[in-house]
């Protein structure tokens, strides 16, 4: 495994945040946070990863497209895949589960413990492709508690867009990405100025991204050290938090649509965990 990644952050903690809001957070569908919600994770990860040879990348991303059906803009899909699948299609990686932990591990978000990396990593790795993306957020079941990462197999022309955050990350094959997915993101052209442009993913070699995915799953304790603790959602409605599980995104600019009908989302009474309203 390489020791010389290149790996940065990207500020992402200051919001644009539509009235009469003044914050973001993000409640939970699980009993154990029925009556909790969480600040928004305010960093994005970079890692610049060497592990991936040209020929792995291809050999992956091959597999990657073999395995998902993906037509028209903003067509999303996921393949789960097996580790002796993914040797198979990168036989040159001695050890793809770690080089991906040591990536994950330089982010810190897990703590120091390398094998926290590994046993996330190890649990579940995805094919992704798109073919751009519209924004959206991904809030469902367990995924308020996670971070989701990204391994870039094959993209062209193509920027990771956060547009609640002034995000605009120009993605190369081998980048890792780790992200809050519970915040809007869309893939863009760089040339569309952080627009999600149908029309800019209509033809071309370069229209469909394939990627590796998953998810690491953060406890209450990590998330605390993270910056984004759960708190009760008393203290974040006095923040005036939007709760990201109920908005509602603009295909084309990420712009939270009839925001003033959200006014109640951070109450007790409003709780998404049925039979759990108080």
């Amino acid at each position: 495994m390489s020791t010389n990644l290149a790996h940065r952050t990207i500020a992402a903690g200051v919001h644009q945040v539509p009235q009469p809001f003044s914050a973001f957070a993000v409640r939970s569908d699980e009993a154990q946070h029925a009556s909790d919600a969480r600040s928004p994770y305010g960093l994005v990860h970079v890692v610049q990863t060497d592990f991936l040879d040209p020929g792995s990348l291809a050999g992956l991303a091959a597999e990657g497209r073999s395995r998902v059906q993906i037509e028209a803009f903003s067509d999303i899909d996921y393949a789960t895949t097996t580790l002796a699948a993914l040797a198979a299609a990168a036989p040159r990686v001695v050890d793809l589960v770690g080089s991906i932990a040591g990536a994950l591990q330089l982010t810190g978000v897990l703590g120091p413990e390398p094998a926290d990396y590994r046993r996330s990593v190890a649990t579940r790795i995805d094919y992704l492709a798109c073919c751009g993306a519209g924004f959206h957020n991904d809030v469902s079941r367990h995924w308020s508690r996670c971070l989701f990462w990204v391994l870039a197999l094959a993209v062209a022309d193509v920027e990771f867009v956060m547009p609640h955050a002034g995000v605009r990350l120009l993605l190369a094959p081998g980048d890792l990405v780790v992200f809050d997915q519970t915040m809007a993101h869309g893939l863009c052209r760089p040339a569309d100025g952080g627009q999600a442009v149908a029309a800019s993913f209509d033809a071309g070699q370069a229209c469909h991204q394939i990627f590796l995915t998953g998810e690491l799953v953060l406890t209450d304790a990590q998330w605390a050290a993270i910056g984004s603790p759960w708190l009760p959602v008393e203290a974040q409605e006095r923040r005036g938090a939007l709760d990201l599980m109920v908005a509602e995104f603009d295909d084309r600019s990420g712009a939270i649509k009839r925001p003033r009908a959200l006014r109640d989302s951070m109450k007790r009474s409003t709780c998404h965990v049925d039979g759990l309203t108080g």
